[in-house]
């Protein structure tokens, strides 16, 4: 057996998470010490130039964080002694002018708060990507001469270098301001949409059709060539049943990929404008739990820009974003929105899926469209929104920040709890002087008041996953944390898979909460939790995860594991 104990200080969050209950402990109690409801959490400033703005953002299962820009925008804050090729970069002002001078990407450390910085050969501008099982990011189209291409980030342990890979194999069309979703067949990637294309492609392309894509018709339907498209980017959410949720402008279907036919068109979401790039809201499909079988999924959709926000922004006029989220079921007979409002307009937003099940909402500004000087009045103060409360008691707001993180800004979640904010470029190129909002490269994270030092009487701690090389679908794991000086109360377990963050979409972002079918406790403290895996990689596909062990409402530090096809 193999066992799995890394502990991060505080370090680290998760992205993707199953949430697993043990009945005997899973009865409602009455928390002793303070609620982690009334907080605020806290910001701290980590560094002050990661030399890239972080256009895209994820996180590795070896806790580091990969964040790129675009090579197009010129002099970055972090100049290279020698280009992609291998010649040197001598300060001259050819040099100075030649983006290959430049790191447009770099790997951050979280555990020593150290940048690294790495070397993209194509240009990645609002590009897309995935995960696959073996924690390799596969990153996909681009501006330019990047907009076909596949690269490959193969994250490495402490020691080793790292970096970029590029394929001669293309995708077969244009791909800027795609979405890629993780299918649950072996490592099987699809890619939908672009500027002014509406297909779909695998990646790897399928046996039997090498080299084409296909046509997706309700990718036409929701163009709107007055305002930018206002469906790129669009919403993939992987249900439960193997279908893909699509969303897109104000409409929505349910899409059977294996078939190439629409399984199911939804009702469209009430309110006048849209949620897609350049109107931008955010999207986060709730946690799936075992207590259902993981059968039944619920979208939820927020904030967006109102009607002509984009054409207006074009003139200097920035109308107010939407301040509502919509909630629909997708599996079932019966599809409605259920609309409410945040406790203000948002767009630009991310949305990040916490281990207590709860929905951050981060980031963004509350007028405009997204886009190069189209937004104003930063959005500074996180929203929590907690699903399962009543209509009317599920937003509060949350500490504000100094640091405006506007287009070109993203989130994530560490295996710490903490989430890392950074990015924000409301400008073409690097911009520090003269403009509204200056390019921005300071890094923070932002710390949710559950992990705060006083609820450490009731965190899990010493979180060890046992394992061999993997956990198969629908067998059992243990896991073992300890307990200070209480009993366990509402006690959970949760995954979290990693996404792909970009422009307010946080590709293959996914919850679930796994069954817990024993639990024994010593009397040092010591709990042996025995967890079963989800059943299928329909329901959860395969790759590395991060387990928190939730206990009344405070998460443990997460450890990361991985599924497996047996």
């Amino acid at each position: 057996m193999e066992k799995n104990s890394l502990h991060f200080n505080f370090k680290f969050t998760a992205i993707s998470l199953l949430l697993m209950h043990c009945a005997k402990f899973s009865k409602a109690a009455n928390s002793k010490g303070p609620s982690p409801v009334l907080g605020k959490g806290t910001w701290q400033l980590l560094l002050n130039n990661t030399g890239v703005v972080s256009m895209h953002m994820a996180l590795t299962h070896h806790n580091t964080v990969i964040m790129f820009d675009q090579i197009e925008s010129g002099q970055s804050g972090y100049r290279l002694k020698r280009r992609y090729n291998g010649t040197r970069c001598r300060g001259t002002r050819e040099d100075l002018e030649d983006w290959s001078c430049y790191a447009h990407s770099v790997e951050y450390d979280v555990l020593r708060n150290r940048i690294r910085p790495l070397h993209i050969q194509t240009d990645t501008w609002c590009s897309s990507g995935s995960f696959l099982s073996n924690g390799t990011l596969v990153q996909t189209g681009g501006f330019g001469h990047g907009s076909r291409r596949i690269r490959y980030f193969e994250p490495c342990a402490n020691g080793h270098i790292c970096d970029w890979k590029q394929t001669e194999r293309l995708l077969s069309d244009d791909r800027w301001y795609a979405t890629n979703q993780i299918l649950p067949g072996h490592d099987q990637i699809i890619v939908v949409g672009g500027r002014r294309v509406f297909s779909y492609e695998f990646v790897p392309r399928l046996p039997s059709n090498k080299w084409k894509s296909y046509d997706l018709p309700f990718l036409h339907q929701t163009y709107d060539k007055n305002e930018g498209g206002n469906n790129l980017y669009p919403i993939i959410h992987l249900s439960s049943d193997g279908h893909l949720f699509i969303f897109a402008n104000r409409d929505s279907i349910l899409f059977n990929y294996k078939t190439n036919r629409v399984a199911k068109t939804f009702p469209r979401i009430p309110g006048n404008g849209s949620r897609s790039y350049p109107s931008t809201g955010s999207s986060v499909i709730l946690p799936l739990s075992h207590t259902d079988r993981f059968e039944r999924v619920e979208v939820m959709i927020c904030g967006g820009a109102t009607s002509d926000a984009f054409s207006a922004s074009q003139h200097g006029r920035f109308l107010p974003g939407l301040e509502s989220c919509g909630r629909m079921e997708i599996t079932g007979n019966k599809h409605e929105w259920k609309m409410e409002n945040m406790p203000g307009p948002r767009l630009m937003n991310d949305m990040l899926i916490l281990p207590t099940g709860n929905v951050l909402i981060i980031n963004g500004v509350k007028n405009g469209s997204a886009g190069w000087n189209s937004a104003a009045n930063p959005s500074l103060q996180p929203y929590l929104y907690k699903p399962k409360r009543p209509l009317g008691r599920r937003f509060s707001v949350l500490r504000m920040t100094k640091i405006a993180r506007m287009y070109h800004s993203t989130a994530v979640l560490l295996p710490d709890g903490r989430i890392l904010v950074a990015g924000s470029n409301p400008n073409n190129r690097y911009t520090f002087r003269n403009v509204p909002h200056p390019t921005e490269l300071r890094l923070q994270a932002f710390v949710p008041a559950h992990m705060d030092k006083k609820f450490n009487n009731r965190r899990p701690h010493n979180v060890s996953i046992y394992r061999n090389g993997g956990v198969g679908y629908g067998k059992e794991f243990s896991v073992h944390f300890h307990l200070r000086n209480t009993k366990p109360r509402n006690l959970v377990f949760t995954v979290y898979a990693p996404p792909f963050t970009t422009h307010s979409i946080s590709m293959n972002q996914r919850m679930l909460t796994l069954r817990c079918r024993n639990l024994v406790r010593a009397e040092n403290g010591l709990i042996n939790a025995h967890l079963e895996a989800p059943p299928n990689p329909t329901v959860a596909p395969s790759g590395y995860y991060m387990l928190t062990v939730v206990n009344d409402g405070i998460p443990s530090v997460s450890q990361w594991l991985r599924f497996i096809h047996a």
